[in-house]
């Protein structure tokens, strides 16, 4: 019992994340964002990708904008072991790059109705990413694959009150998909260490809800502040393993039930600038309610209580940002950026699933103009994390400890087109 027990638990970890924001949050939702570090986006309207920080934005606009983004995210993470159990050298910990590059996209459309009414859809992604360690790494119960992919599928409306107020709202559609993969590794259970202990597939559809305000205090000056709710998912798909059928009831396919996801809640409050002719700055505080990923429960088909339970203790983070926009020439716009990304992980709580720490973004980017109809849009952000030690214990009793170290290099580029 004790022995499928922690099979169970085994395939129900699903909590290997790493992105280039705090936890397993994306803020790369737009080159023009990526040049200043994201400061400001609440209260910018430099293209359509304001439907993904702040639709109350499209009021801004008078033309049917259309703006297409890819970001490739290159991260650089390192695990290096310092202790093992007996017998495992901390060598065997070490590893270079766990994390895969990755691209991602989004499109964004804007569409005014009248001198009010404008409307916007974008696809795009708040949370994602993925860690992959060798088939026989020595603690494969704590790693292995994982990825999770979300796609947010937005519709907003945005109303202008007057000509200084507007407000919109929201209805997003989230698909996400999740695979997971856990080895034995070196254990006292007499299998190889590539051995498979759980393999774990699942996807769900969910819906969520936001909201965005902007208050221009004349043409040079404005605030803007939006909100994205929390957004729950029950992700549902199989279980397999590679264990010998003598080993218990659980080798091979099991039907594993579910396990529940909550994507936190986003608020940010941005304000932008315009101090001369060429040169504007602006900032952003964005606030996620990571304190509603307290844990992961996974549960089995016809079992009340869950089968597993994993204590997270997240802590509730914001990131702040600072940036400028220069412009050079008639067709040319220069910007730049600093953020201070917080974690939300807890000291006592970290993790090899989850090498996160607090983090800065130094940013810079440009947007040039064919006409009046067309430009383009570069950034690139360099993203630096601090060293962390922590200890884990597996779930045969084990400790391992380790010393991580995650940064991340960013390039994105845009194309929009107003009609």
């Amino acid at each position: 019992m004790t022995f499928n027990k922690t099979l169970l638990t085994l395939s129900l970890t699903c909590s290997s994340f790493y992105s280039v924001g705090a936890a397993f949050q994306l803020a790369e939702h737009s080159a023009a964002g990526l040049g200043r570090a994201f400061a400001g986006e609440a209260a910018i309207a430099d293209d359509a990708s304001v439907i993904a920080r702040n639709p109350a934005l499209m009021a801004q606009f008078d033309q049917i904008e259309l703006s297409f983004t890819g970001t490739y995210v290159i991260p650089d993470v390192s695990l290096t072991g310092i202790d093992a159990p007996t017998g495992i050298n901390p060598v065997a910990l070490n590893d270079s790059s766990i994390a895969p590059s990755a691209i991602i996209p989004a499109i964004y459309l804007v569409v005014p109705l009248n001198d009010k009414f404008a409307l916007g859809f974008g696809t795009f992604s708040n949370f994602g990413l993925a860690t992959e360690f060798d088939d026989d790494y020595a603690a494969g119960q704590l790693a292995g694959e994982t990825s999770i992919t979300t796609v947010n599928f937005n519709s907003s409306l945005s109303y202008k009150v007057n000509d200084n107020f507007a407000i919109a709202g929201g209805l997003n559609v989230i698909y996400a998909d999740a695979s997971l993969i856990r080895n034995f590794g070196d254990s006292p259970l007499p299998l190889p260490p590539e051995t498979v202990a759980a393999n774990l597939a699942g996807d769900d559809i969910s819906y969520g809800w936001n909201l965005g305000l902007s208050y221009d205090f004349n043409e040079n000056n404005r605030l803007g502040f939006s909100y994205r709710s929390e957004v729950e998912l029950t992700l549902e798909g199989d279980y397999s393993n590679g264990l010998p059928a003598n080993l218990g009831g659980l080798a091979g396919d099991v039907d594993m039930g579910t396990m529940d996801i909550t994507l936190p809640a986003i608020m940010e409050f941005s304000g932008f600038h315009q101090l001369n002719s060429s040169l504007a700055v602006h900032y952003s505080a964005v606030w996620t309610g990571w304190s509603s990923f307290d844990e992961l429960a996974g549960y089995a088909e016809g079992v009340e209580d869950p089968v597993f339970s994993k204590e997270e203790n997240f802590a509730d983070s914001v990131r702040y940002a600072i940036g400028a926009t220069y412009q050079l020439s008639s067709n040319i716009k220069l910007r730049t950026g600093i953020a201070y990304d917080q974690t939300p992980t807890d000291e006592e709580h970290r993790s090899i699933s989850i090498p996160d720490s607090n983090r800065i973004w130094i940013s810079g980017g440009l947007n040039y103009s064919f006409d009046d109809q067309s430009s383009i849009d570069l950034g690139v952000s360099v993203i630096q994390g601090n060293s962390e030690t922590f200890t884990e214990k597996d779930d045969l009793g084990q400790q391992w400890t380790f010393e991580s170290q995650g940064d991340a290099y960013i390039v994105s580029a845009q194309y929009n087109h107003v009609f």
